[in-house]
């Protein structure tokens, strides 16, 4: 039997709240099979490492959670884009086996409803844009020695999150009535978001990965979820459907509370792995 190597991967973007929780998975493993190292990308400090060392590069630095301003373009183009950009690069340069790029459902937009393995990107927001922009010039580096896995996670949640999910726990604290509107949104818990990248690095994946919980997200029934858990009941009221119909594509807020936006079950073709249970 041949000797055990663990593999050693390293994660660009200590910081994030997506790195710590890999961290603190791996780490909770009883037998991991990977060794973690983390580094920010703030300072540079990445390209004075012997990037050689590493099999896996794990790539989680990104702007994120910033108001969707023309002034901001350039930051979004330079830190979304262009570093993961020469990081993907170097990597190659230096020997380095797999890059994972933790990429975003937004790069196909906020008003598409069901998304499918022919669907095309169409960002509409400089998060989404930069986002794909860093997709396409990666996935041109990679050849049968250096392996690209680019990662589309929906919405993030999980203890301590920031996101969007945790605007929507703040919006169901404070919102007795609810208007009883139905809608599928793809969602994933962090957990089960790092046990999908735990696995793309244990089998040296390539290729696009659309990573979701196994039940869609409906706003309203979440609303009323949340509320329970805080003891608080909620009326909903019906017969604004139509009206919430009608303008759920015309602004981007009412889009992102009540409209659809999900991963078809096919769209990935090892489902099995990246649609979990919750």
């Amino acid at each position: 039997m041949g000797k055990f190597v663990m593999k050693r991967v390293l994660v660009i973007g200590a910081n994030s709240y997506i790195g710590k929780k890999f961290q603190d998975y791996v780490l909770k493993k009883i037998e991991a099979e990977i060794k973690v190292d983390m580094i920010t990308a703030a300072d540079g400090g990445w390209r004075k490492l012997e990037l050689y060392e590493y099999d896996t590069i794990l790539h989680l630095a990104a702007i994120v959670h910033k108001k969707n301003k023309k002034s901001l373009e350039t930051m979004y183009d330079e830190v979304n884009h262009n570093l993961p950009v020469e990081l993907a690069r170097v990597a190659k340069e230096s020997g380095v086996r797999q890059l994972i790029f933790m990429s975003t459902i937004a790069v196909f937009g906020d008003k598409e409803s069901c998304i499918t393995k022919n669907t095309m990107p169409k960002p509409v927001t400089y998060y989404g844009k930069s986002k794909l922009a860093a997709e396409n010039d990666i996935i041109k580096l990679r050849n049968n020695n250096f392996k690209i896995s680019i990662v589309r996670p929906p919405m993030v949640y999980g203890e301590g999150c920031k996101g969007n999910y945790a605007k929507l726990e703040k919006l169901a604290r404070f919102t007795p009535i609810f208007p009883e509107y139905h809608n599928k949104r793809s969602i994933i818990h962090i957990d089960r978001l790092n046990e999908c990248i735990y696995d793309l690095i244990l089998t040296n994946h390539e290729g696009y990965v659309h990573p979701q919980d196994y039940n869609y997200l409906d706003t309203c029934s979440e609303i009323v979820k949340i509320r329970k858990r805080l003891n608080k009941k909620t009326k909903l009221l019906q017969g604004f459907s139509p009206q919430i119909k009608f303008v759920v594509n015309k602004f981007r807020m009412v889009s992102k509370l009540f409209g659809d936006l999900y991963y078809e079950e096919e769209v990935n073709e090892r489902k099995e792995v990246y649609k979990y249970n919750n």
